[in-house]
């Protein structure tokens, strides 16, 4: 086992909401290492819709996910982050006292880290695709099958087949039409889940004959050495044909996990972490959750609260990490001080 490390605070998760409590926790003079159980920083941004335009972050009024992610780590360079990837939080014990907390953070790494402070910021959990009842879809995944769209290039002038009627599947329906040599989607009913206007879009893609809409359910696929070639679509009818697919994308939804963090003695609520909306603080005192993983009235599940929620959780960890220092509110726009740790001249 390694030497414990010594923080002022441990993020658990490197998503939008956890990147971002590093920058306000470094114009206030406080460390942190993030934990996160993916191979890079990003969260779902990274990992299932790294492509996606995103219109609702203040001041950019179309950015991709990778993009705001590539952003947020360039942002918080300036504080030095220490990550550890591929790693799990497997137990958080408390080692201090109710107005002096403090906690010991094990990862199924064999690494403890010893910090004043915990924000939980790991989203809904770890989550996985749900996969559809398909014989021998293994074989294909990560070749031709897949559940997210990391390079759009990956799809070009291909025939595409899109299973699914919810956001995800009507997004990527009208973000791939341009580089795909023909895009289906199959949904098993004429109703979909999705915006309506992302729905009336691909209505008329199908109107001008651009794309395939089938009613049905994919029964089968077929290619070699996880190539597709052809997809068997069971129509409502009961009738059955193949169609040309050189790549499917199924998007049956997400399967979430709480995982460890059920373990660690917070309050739950239907998997989610209730906390104040003052501080953003758990039942348990030095322990903060933000991000889609906590729970409070009026919530909206937004990467621009995840944001607020990180800056007013900051505050608070600023009077147990430095409970002698008064802290003083300042603007980066005109404090010198903020912007000498920021670096600018």
């Amino acid at each position: 086992m390694s030497d414990t490390i010594i923080t002022d605070v441990v993020i658990v998760g490197a998503g939008p909401a956890g990147l971002f409590a590093v920058f306000e926790l470094g114009l206030l003079d406080i460390r942190a290492h993030l934990i996160d159980i993916l191979p890079r920083a990003g969260g779902q941004c990274s990992e299932l819709y790294p492509e996606k335009p995103i219109y609702d972050i203040p001041g950019f009024p179309i950015v991709t996910g990778q993009g705001l992610v590539d952003n947020l780590v360039k942002q918080i360079e300036p504080f030095h982050p220490t990550f550890h990837f591929g790693e799990m939080v497997e137990a958080v014990e408390s080692i201090g006292e109710p107005n002096h907390p403090a906690f010991r953070v094990r990862t199924d790494a064999g690494k403890t880290f010893e910090c004043k402070c915990v924000i939980v910021a790991a989203g809904g959990g770890s989550f996985q695709p749900k996969k559809p009842p398909i014989a021998g879809i293994d074989a294909f995944e990560g070749k031709s099958v897949f559940y997210a769209v990391r390079r759009m290039e990956d799809f070009r002038d291909k025939n595409v087949l899109i299973v699914g009627g919810g956001d995800s599947a009507l997004d990527w329906t009208l973000n791939l039409h341009p580089v795909a040599r023909r895009i289906t989607l199959v949904h098993r009913r004429d109703e979909f889940r999705g915006a309506p206007h992302s729905v009336n879009a691909m209505r008329e893609l199908v109107a001008a004959g651009k794309m395939d809409l089938v009613i049905g359910q994919v029964s089968g696929i077929a290619g070699e050495n996880g190539e597709l070639a052809t997809a068997t679509i069971k129509a409502n009818d009961g009738k059955a044909h193949e169609i040309a697919c050189e790549r499917l994308m199924p998007f049956f939804g997400l399967t979430m996990k709480l995982g460890p963090i059920a373990g660690w003695g917070l309050n739950l609520h239907e998997n989610l972490v209730p906390v104040d909306t003052e501080k953003f603080e758990t039942s348990t005192p030095g322990i903060f959750a933000i991000g889609d993983i906590n729970a409070y009235p009026g919530k909206l599940k937004l990467i621009l609260s995840g944001f607020h929620e990180g800056a007013l959780a900051a505050q608070k960890v600023h009077r147990y990490v430095y409970p002698d220092k008064k802290l003083t509110f300042q603007y980066t726009t005109s404090s010198t001080n903020l912007q000498k740790k920021l670096g600018v001249n």
